[in-house]
């Protein structure tokens, strides 16, 4: 069994900024973080691999430093890691992203494709769904469990209120939410031979792709403006009897015609 797993390079969201004049993300000097989705959708792969012996082939597009989450994967247990970076890839939208991701992932054997639900820094959730598209495979959004049996798998997705199980065979795309699983810590052993590993850089000459659909030329999505939550204001704190508490509560909810 081949499992590939996208992941995302993506600005710890404890140390995210924005510029006050331009409206963009300020990445440079932040800290940065394998996208808590993308970990789960890695952790599944891994336990995948644990029971069936699988084979796990890591990818990402990003800039070079993007080699640091790749690191981190190997560290974890993945066999082997792919690197999609390129110039030309710069200023690239969820459709441009997902046309580079989908090409890179023709290139490699694969039985399942796990990607993480969304991405915190921009959380469209539509990156996972494209590749698919792209691909014309079958695929099951929110994924909260997996069960194996030769080619078919029983998928548990989560709903608003409830889930539904979903039999499907591979090959099969599947995002990963985190009440999947809880994601494992880099193992020592592990550790070692992930930087013993060559990594697989590929530019866009390395993957079948038309250089019109790359990047900003090729992103149909146009961000306007982006800012930071306005920050709340100090709560008050009463002491009061749960029924005056009540009284006053309403009373502030009249007041600022809520109720």
């Amino acid at each position: 069994m081949n499992i590939i797993v996208c992941i995302k390079q993506v600005p710890d969201t404890n140390e995210v900024k924005i510029d006050p004049v331009t409206g963009t993300l300020i990445r440079e000097g932040v800290p940065s973080i394998i996208n808590p989705d993308d970990k789960n959708a890695l952790e599944e792969a891994l336990l995948l691999k644990d029971k069936y012996d699988a084979h796990v082939t890591v990818i990402t597009m990003g800039p070079p430093q993007a080699e640091k989450a790749l690191r981190e994967a190997l560290s974890m247990g993945a066999d082997e890691a792919v690197l999609i970076t390129d110039r030309a890839f710069g200023g690239a939208d969820t459709l441009a992203t997902s046309r580079v991701l989908a090409a890179a992932i023709q290139k490699l054997p694969y039985d399942i494709v796990f990607t993480g639900r969304q991405a915190i820094d921009g959380d469209t959730a539509q990156v996972g769904p494209e590749i698919a598209e792209h691909l014309s495979l079958s695929q099951v959004t929110y994924v909260e469990k997996v069960e194996i049996e030769g080619r078919e798998l029983t998928i548990r997705r989560a709903l608003e209120d409830g889930y539904e199980v979903i039999k499907v065979k591979t090959p099969v795309l599947l995002t990963a939410i985190k009440e999947l699983n809880v994601p494992r810590y880099m193992n020592v052993k592990y550790i070692y031979e992930a930087f013993k590993k060559e990594i697989k850089i590929w530019n866009s000459n390395d993957i079948d792709i038309e250089k019109s659909l790359l990047g900003l030329g090729g992103s149909p999505t146009k961000v306007r403006k982006s800012m930071t939550k306005d920050v709340k204001g100090k709560g008050e704190l009463i002491n009061m009897s749960p029924k005056e508490a009540a009284e006053y509560a309403i009373a502030k909810l009249k007041e600022k015609h809520f109720v």
